[in-house]
């Protein structure tokens, strides 16, 4: 009788303001977003990755240049870059995958639209290429990345509320029918 090892993923979680990078195939790099936006960025022939979560406070137009909120979101993508380059990988070789962005509540200051925005026109302004992801909307989202590989995957937070909402909202416009009623034309 062959025993066969169990293949074990090493999760880390990513929280706003962190960012971690990694080549070890079994690690999966975890995040939950709402306005904020994680930047998954890695080198396929390289092997290896890394994700960062950052959220940027509401300064619409700074009035001299980059303003606080700006300088911090190009650190938090800078750290990102720079420690995926000490770790091996080739900048010319880097591809992104971004989530997050969502506008979590109406009727405010859209955050996480400018979140996006931002990620975007600094990938654009490095040369790195975007291909893929999931930005803006209304629901949150929890993400997983495989660091190594360039996977990953979304999973939509609130959608079945949201559906829920629209239902009942659709039902309120609707007279309500009593069970086993016959309908003429």
């Amino acid at each position: 009788m062959k025993l066969e090892l169990a293949s074990f993923e090493h999760r880390v979680h990513i929280v706003q303001g962190q960012q971690h990078v990694d080549s070890d195939p079994q690690v999966v790099l975890t995040t939950i977003l709402g306005s904020c936006v994680a930047a998954c960025l890695w080198d396929a022939q390289g092997g290896i990755g890394g994700m960062n979560h950052f959220l940027l406070p509401g300064e619409r137009r700074p009035s001299n240049g980059l303003g606080v909120s700006q300088r911090q979101g190009v650190h938090l993508m800078e750290l990102l870059v720079n420690a995926l380059l000490r770790q091996g990988a080739q900048r010319q070789r880097l591809q992104a995958k971004l989530f997050g962005g969502a506008r979590m509540i109406r009727g405010l200051t859209d955050i996480g639209d400018m979140n996006a925005a931002f990620a975007e026109r600094f990938l654009r302004d490095e040369g790195i290429a975007i291909v893929g992801g999931s930005l803006r909307g209304e629901f949150g989202r929890r993400i997983q990345f495989w660091p190594a590989t360039g996977r990953a995957r979304q999973t939509l937070i609130g959608q079945k509320t949201a559906i829920f909402e629209q239902e009942q909202r659709i039902a309120r416009r609707q007279p309500a029918r009593a069970a086993g009623s016959v309908e003429f034309f």
